[in-house]
């Protein structure tokens, strides 16, 4: 599948291109970027990948192409995602899928009525700590799980410049759209649709506009509940995930290796990628675990085998959770989800 992959900045650079450029039934063919220091950096890891100023001259040479991947600004992602399919291409689409869960179902109807390819991008479903919850949970570990706590929490007190710290509405940049989206789609994932939803959404730092800071209470039809965490203010980090079950409990520190290693530019998927130290692993009970190797590969292998490794569905019922978040927070109550 030919692809262009539209956005080089942390996304693009490291989450898409690496894979692109190694799994088997892709090809890398071209990268959108009007920034040349990020069009010199492609030249330099990726000779011979055609380097493209906007997304227009791909439109407007779309029969060069199978493939689309959306990793701009989060405002241009349903834009960007819709025209690639109105032009007959496969998309993937980086989080936040849309702006709102109406805007994703019209995506998704278009897709269907193409008859193409449409994958939300939730690579953190292949985290190795997330893979060992869902292991454990599927295998009966934990017994009847009751409590689902995850948590994406980091220190960053001085605000920087950019599209995320936006209080511009249109640029999603809220923490609930950023951390917050992958936190709702893992538990969905393991749990499925939430009957109800309750949040608090706050903006915490000195000379914050967007959102920073955000915990999620989600009650899912088996009765469990998933107590999601984002912060951007945590001193001191809780555990990645604390599962408590009727049986048993997992509780898991750290993140996953696999972002990290990107970012310094391995080249994913070879021996020992995505593996954690025995001193890294969490526990069940009392008992090491050890965590399943992370393995992001596996998003792209289902791409180009012609499978959406995220369902399209998810990503709908990720955005209605968000939108009942800010409207919990906002009104101080729990909001339920039909």
């Amino acid at each position: 599948m030919r692809t262009a992959l539209i956005g080089y900045g942390l996304g693009g650079a490291a989450f898409h291109a690496p894979f692109l450029a190694t799994t088997a039934g892709l090809t890398l063919a071209a990268v959108v970027t009007g920034n040349p220091e990020r069009q010199a950096e492609v030249a330099s890891r990726y000779p011979g990948v055609e380097l493209i100023g906007s997304p227009a001259e791909v439109w407007r040479r779309a029969d060069e192409f199978d493939l689309v991947v959306v990793t701009t600004p989060n405002r241009w992602h349903a834009e960007h995602a819709r025209a690639a399919l109105e032009h007959g291409l496969h998309a993937v689409v980086d989080k936040p899928f849309a702006s709102s869960a109406a805007e994703a179902r019209e995506l998704a109807d278009l897709a269907a009525a193409r008859g193409l390819l449409l994958a939300p991008f939730h690579n953190r479903r292949w985290d190795g700590d997330f893979r060992t919850v869902a292991r454990l949970v599927g295998e009966g570990a934990l017994g009847r799980v009751h409590r689902f706590e995850s948590r994406f929490e980091r220190w960053r007190p001085e605000v920087k410049e950019g599209w995320k710290e936006s209080g511009d509405p249109a640029d999603l940049g809220s923490i609930v759209f950023d951390l917050g989206t992958h936190l709702i789609d893992q538990a969905v994932a393991l749990f499925g649709r939430p009957t109800g939803v309750y949040a608090e959404v706050r903006t915490l730092r000195a000379g914050a506009r967007a959102h920073d800071d955000a915990f999620l209470a989600l009650t899912h039809p088996s009765g469990a509940v998933s107590h999601l965490w984002a912060s951007a203010l945590a001193a001191s980090p809780g555990p990645r995930f604390r599962v408590l079950g009727d049986r048993s409990a997992f509780v898991k520190h750290g993140m996953d290796p696999q972002e990290e290693a990107l970012k310094a530019g391995e080249v994913p998927g070879g021996p020992g990628w995505g593996e954690e130290p025995a001193e890294r692993w969490g526990v069940l009970g009392s008992a090491p675990v050890p965590t399943s190797p992370g393995a992001y590969q596996d998003f792209y292998a289902a791409v180009a085998a012609g499978r959406a490794p995220v369902p399209v569905a998810d990503a709908i019922t990720g955005l209605d959770v968000v939108e009942a978040a800010f409207t919990s927070a906002r009104t101080n109550t729990v909001v339920p989800l039909p």
